[in-house]
């Protein structure tokens, strides 16, 4: 057995498999959010690293097994999420600055305005946003207090890997969505940190992402546990769908959503609004690339109608208030609550509800929540097509949003695409154990691709001229989200 963890944004999730990569125990736990002030999101990492270890035990024992069963551990994560701990003594030295944290955006803007964003996008294949991890370290050893004699840099699997290994380690993939990292020669680059103030020697060590970074015994079962894998959240889903081939594409629907596309070998020509970003390297012999459009609002917008506005009890009950309403009668809501990313990369974008009158009620603002997710989506994956010259086939889909019936015929249905949902949908954490499978013998890269298993197609059943309608109505409202007057 083989046990997934993805520690995602709001909470972690365990996934064991056995060897036909069948889910045979789940568990997942949520951690908190604090928000110190508007436009800033942290989180605690030692109450990430003990979530880590109690949703972990409670996968095993939904499997009836103990740690000692697992032929390996792999380990997913949300990105771009910058930490810092003492090198010695292996404490926090802040709370983890969360990828959603705009904070740093005045200093990207200023980077930006030095005619640095080219260099920047050209070696990493980024854009330079407050949502990757550099500035937020530059900010955290600057305005921080943080002392960088001290200071252990790292995203959240570079944490997790100290607190298991004891070594401070992270692969390409996450590597590759710091800043930093150049994705031609996999490496950190020395002139970009230098930029940024950052000492190299705190950043962790890149490696392979399917590769035994060590063995721990933290879960116990009285057997060390090789750590098999490291992958970013979204190219470990990538890779969990199946999509090793060139053209291949997924997209990931949790707290934002993520659409990634399989470009090969060679990492894609810079588009504009996307960005380039290494998929996964497995050993020293395969590197993929992808080219990935990032939305930052799409779940977290759902959670808002629950937590700030109270208009829901629970996300599902989205679904039925969206289906019963023949239209959304002009309702729009862009939920730029973060600014807006792929492919606008607007950070100062800022969410807006346009079409109320007074008989609109929740379920409007529930039916514009769940298609503002869809529109998005058609945004990133028109700017992809119009990148390569080539039209999408299907996309394969993922993530907790998935199980509502209702959003995935809308998304085919404005994508004008079939939207496929896999059996198993957590295929974040199903890619991290898939890859670790990979490291240690258990199954080879082809075999994870015929395990991929297929369980729903939305097949589009919507008229051109109503999906142009409403994908114009979205326009003009995110022109509004933008500052702009028509």
């Amino acid at each position: 057995m083989i046990l997934g963890i993805d520690q995602g944004t709001t909470g972690t999730t365990c996934l064991v498999l056995d060897e036909h990569a069948r889910v045979v125990g789940r568990a997942a736990r949520e951690h908190e959010q604090h928000f110190p002030r508007p436009g800033r999101v942290e989180h605690d990492p030692e109450e990430i690293w003990d979530k880590v270890q109690a949703t972990a035990h409670a996968a095993l024992e939904d499997a009836g097994v103990d740690a000692a069963a697992l032929e390996a551990i792999g380990i997913t994560n949300q990105r771009e999420t910058a930490l810092v701990w003492d090198r010695d003594s292996g404490e926090p030295l802040a709370r983890a600055l969360v990828w959603q944290d705009r904070r740093t955006a005045e200093r990207c803007e200023e980077l930006r305005e030095a005619g640095h964003e080219e260099t920047f996008r050209a070696r990493t294949g980024l854009v330079l946003d407050s949502y990757f991890s550099a500035t937020k370290w530059e900010w955290l050893l600057s305005e921080g207090g943080v002392d960088p004699d001290r200071a252990a840099l790292g995203t959240i699997d570079s944490w997790l890997v100290h607190k298991l290994c004891g070594r401070h380690a992270t692969d390409h993939s996450n590597a590759s969505r710091t800043l930093v990292f150049d994705i031609h020669k996999r490496r950190f680059d020395p002139e970009l940190c230098e930029l940024l103030s950052i000492p190299p020697e705190a950043l962790p060590e890149p490696l392979p992402s399917a590769h035994v970074y060590g063995e721990t015994d933290a879960l116990g079962g009285g057997r060390a546990v090789p750590v098999a894998s490291l992958a970013g959240d979204q190219q470990a889903a990538l890779f969990g769908q199946g999509c090793h081939s060139p053209g291949g594409a997924k997209t990931t629907y949790g707290t934002g959503s993520f659409v990634l596309q399989n470009t090969g070998g060679e990492p894609p020509p810079l588009a504009h609004g996307l960005l380039s970003t290494l998929a996964w390297t497995l050993g020293e012999e395969r590197t993929d690339y992808a080219v990935e459009a990032s939305i930052f609002v799409t779940g977290a917008a759902v959670q808002w109608l629950r937590d700030g506005l109270g208009i829901i009890e629970e996300a599902a009950e989205t679904e039925s208030l969206a289906g019963s309403l023949a239209s959304n009668d002009g309702v729009y809501f862009v939920p730029a609550l973060t600014g807006l990313a792929s492919p606008h990369w607007d950070p100062y974008a800022r969410g807006t509800i346009v079409g109320l009158t007074r008989g609109n009620g929740r379920a409007h603002l529930a039916r514009a929540t769940l298609e503002a997710i869809a529109y998005q989506t058609v945004d990133a994956v028109r700017a992809m097509e119009d990148a390569s010259g080539e039209p999408l086939d299907e996309l394969r889909a993922d993530g907790g949003a998935v199980e509502n019936a209702w959003l995935m015929q809308f998304q085919a249905d404005v994508l004008g695409v079939p939207v496929v949902v896999p059996e198993t949908i957590e295929t974040t954490a199903l890619g991290a154990a898939c890859l670790a499978g990979v490291a240690v013998g258990t199954w080879t890269e082809e075999d994870v691709r015929k395990l991929w298993r297929e369980a729903a197609r939305y097949e589009p059943n919507m008229s051109d001229d109503e999906r142009e309608s409403l994908l114009a109505g979205w326009h003009a409202a995110l022109g509004r989200a933008k500052g702009e007057r028509s």
